[in-house]
């Protein structure tokens, strides 16, 4: 195993320990929360600072790696993770708004670092020439796919750790835990990846490149889509409406976003590129552009509006639709009318997150993908950490309004909210060019050409 590959192989184990952690504490502090008898909006505050540092950080973050190095300001992340960890294990009465927000402050800054660290090293350790695109779109697919994979996993392992040793119990093995990873890979990771040779300026942080701008500023509607009702509605939802435990909404959320992990890292060999000709009998791969994010964020805007209005008048019609199938097929279907309207909603709920998790899934690892194509080789640490930046807010503005829009208007509302993020991510795409094509590399098959 070559260097490149090891180091690639140790970033993405420490993004997998970090993510299973970030995914479990905000589970914890939904369920926990909600259970002390905060509100829907309530718990959405929580996470308020959690998204506000985290674009802050994104902001700096990769000026930051393009100084010190990218390892290093991934290791900062881990150990800000742990501390934010240990600052909710106090008694109950100290868990005040502002105190819990802070420490969700630290954990956004926390996980931003992380991310960013692990998403621009990529580009680092896969270089440049001939294959580069292929194995770059390769590698971001499944450190993406990957994480959220474990990020769901994290929504189980918070709910089952609440219902198995506690609130507290759960943070002290998390905290423990991350801490011993991050002694792992600072052994392991040499020093100065990504770091630039001439010191970065900090007005550098602001991309110049307009593909770079209108990607991010699609990504900031794309992800207030799916967190406008994914982050506080729909666990809620789960919870009070439909009457679930703990742990069934911590495991059906963690499945619903294992599969979503899975979906996008097969997207290169969903989005194969075309492998075309020029005039003299060369071969390139044109890899997946502007064109892809489109149509498939007007295909994601479908969904939400389905479920919607399945919601809305699906209960109203369907004990006439079971009677009509009846009369019409000969199969006595008239036991379908016996679910009540809560049974209803809740299969419309999950057919639709199933294809909602698929969809938006493809959009992010094209995203993912095309944020990496887009930029300079030199300036990639900055331009990632703009464009998450963009990323950052999008959930923010997500979070705020699931617990606002669903304390409002209800579930049914917040879809509504979110097909028209996506609808505005679907505009903000319309600028975006193609990426330029590529030799395919006769030594290695082409990830999607």
């Amino acid at each position: 195993m070559n260097s490149a590959t090891r180091n690639y192989l140790t970033v993405t184990a420490g993004y997998w320990a970090f993510t299973i952690t970030d995914g479990a504490i905000r589970m914890l502090v939904v369920l926990y929360f909600h259970q002390l008898g905060y509100s829907p909006f309530e718990v959405a505050m929580l996470f308020l600072f959690y998204e506000v540092f985290g674009i802050l950080t994104n902001l700096v973050g990769g000026w930051l790696g393009a100084r010190i190095g990218l390892n290093l300001t991934m290791h900062i992340g881990m150990a800000l993770q742990v501390v934010a960890l240990l600052m909710l294990t106090v008694p109950d009465p100290w868990l005040s708004v502002v105190y819990v927000m802070a420490a969700q402050a630290l954990s956004g800054i926390a996980k931003d670092l992380n991310k960013m660290s692990a998403k621009a090293s990529v580009k680092s350790l896969t270089g440049q020439g001939a294959g580069a695109e292929s194995k770059l779109f390769k590698y971001v697919a499944v450190l993406t796919g990957s994480k959220n994979a474990l990020k769901g996993a994290g929504f189980f392992v918070g709910a089952a750790l609440l219902q198995g040793i506690g609130f507290r119990g759960a943070l002290f093995a998390m905290a423990g835990v991350l801490f011993m990873v991050l002694i792992i890979t600072a052994l392991l990771l040499p020093s100065g990846v990504g770091k630039l040779k001439e010191k970065a300026k900090f007005t550098q942080v602001f991309s110049n490149t307009p593909a770079v701008n209108w990607l991010s500023a699609a990504r900031f509607f794309l992800f207030g889509a799916r967190d406008v009702w994914f982050v506080v509605a729909l666990p809620v939802f789960l919870y009070e409406v439909l009457g679930w435990s703990a742990t069934q909404v911590g495991g059906f959320l963690a499945l619903w976003v294992i599969g979503y992990g899975f979906v996008q890292a097969g997207a290169p060999a969903l989005l194969r590129g075309r492998v075309t000709s020029d005039d003299q009998g060369r071969r390139t791969c044109a890899s997946p552009g502007g064109a892809e994010a489109r149509g498939w964020a007007f295909l994601l805007a479908l969904i939400p509006t389905g479920m919607a209005l399945a919601m809305m008048y699906g209960p109203d019609r369907f004990p006439a639709l079971a009677e009509s199938l009846t009369a019409n097929s000969g199969l006595d279907l008239t036991w379908l009318t016996t679910l009540t309207t809560g049974q209803l909603q809740g299969d419309i709920l999950i057919i639709g997150l199933l294809l909602f998790g698929i969809v938006f899934a493809i959009n992010s690892a094209l995203h993912s993908y095309l944020i990496l194509a887009y930029s300079d080789f030199q300036k990639v640490s900055m331009n990632v950490g703009f464009y998450y930046m963009a990323n950052a807010g999008g959930r923010l503005i997500g979070t705020v309004l699931s617990g606002l829009i669903y304390q409002t208007q209800g579930l049914v509302g917040c879809l509504w909210w979110s097909a028209g993020f996506v609808l505005a991510a679907l505009l903000l795409s319309i600028p975006l060019p193609a990426v330029a094509a590529t030799k395919p590399n006769p030594k290695e098959a082409p990830a999607h050409g």
